[in-house]
């Protein structure tokens, strides 16, 4: 069993009703077979389904697992950015993952290249065809980062599910940021945008695939 200090990355996972998901999905985070020891922190979000049950059973088949939870009670302007800072704060390691439970590993090498040592963001892409890869975009100061996860995690009214709708315009898979910013880079989930903010967004993450990332986005 690996001890948590030696973790050298954390994938944070939040999820609401998502028991399906979670059966299917979570086992392909928990054990990709690379050379990085890793956890991954799944932070219920007041779950009223199955979801408890099944990170349950989760937890006594994987050591890797950490869960924790969101209470129902209290009022917060997003529930998304307060689950993901729970799972921020769990985290053991400086490399943490926010990560979406639709859009697991697809190789060994989704997980490592995250580990970009002097980036300070990495935004990891995947095709999910057969004979197609991944890209890793680095990203030297989280700023530069800062308009391509505001527009790609921008609110959606549809709380910690959102991102399914977004992911069919060709948005990165998961987002890996050094702890000292993973704070900030919180902050920037579940915004709402719209209006010329959003066009702005729009042609800035346009162009930004046009000329740094694969043809298959």
């Amino acid at each position: 069993m690996t001890n948590e200090k030696e973790y050298r990355m954390s994938v944070v996972l939040t999820v609401h009703d998502q028991a399906e998901a979670l059966e299917q999905q979570l086992p392909l985070f928990l054990s990709v077979e690379c050379g990085v020891a890793y956890e991954v922190i799944v932070v219920d979000d007041a779950s009223i389904d199955e979801t408890p049950d099944v990170l349950s059973r989760m937890k006594a088949e994987y050591a890797n697992l950490y869960t924790t939870f969101l209470p129902a009670t209290g009022h917060n302007p997003s529930r998304q950015r307060l689950a993901l800072t729970l799972g921020v704060k769990a985290a053991h390691s400086d490399c943490i993952v926010l990560a979406d439970i639709q859009r697991p590993p697809v190789s060994a090498a989704w997980m490592e290249g995250l580990l970009v040592s002097d980036a300070a963001v990495v935004l990891v892409y995947s095709s999910r065809r057969a004979g197609q890869g991944v890209y890793h975009q680095p990203f030297y100061h989280y700023e530069e980062a800062r308009r391509l996860i505001v527009k790609g995690e921008r609110s959606s009214g549809h709380g910690h599910r959102g991102r399914w709708m977004k992911l069919q315009r060709g948005l990165y898979d998961a987002v890996a940021v050094n702890r000292r910013h993973a704070f900030d880079v919180v902050r920037w989930f579940d915004l709402p945008v719209g209006g010329f903010q959003l066009m702005s967004l729009r042609m800035h993450t346009l162009l930004k695939h046009l000329f740094t990332t694969p043809s298959w986005h």
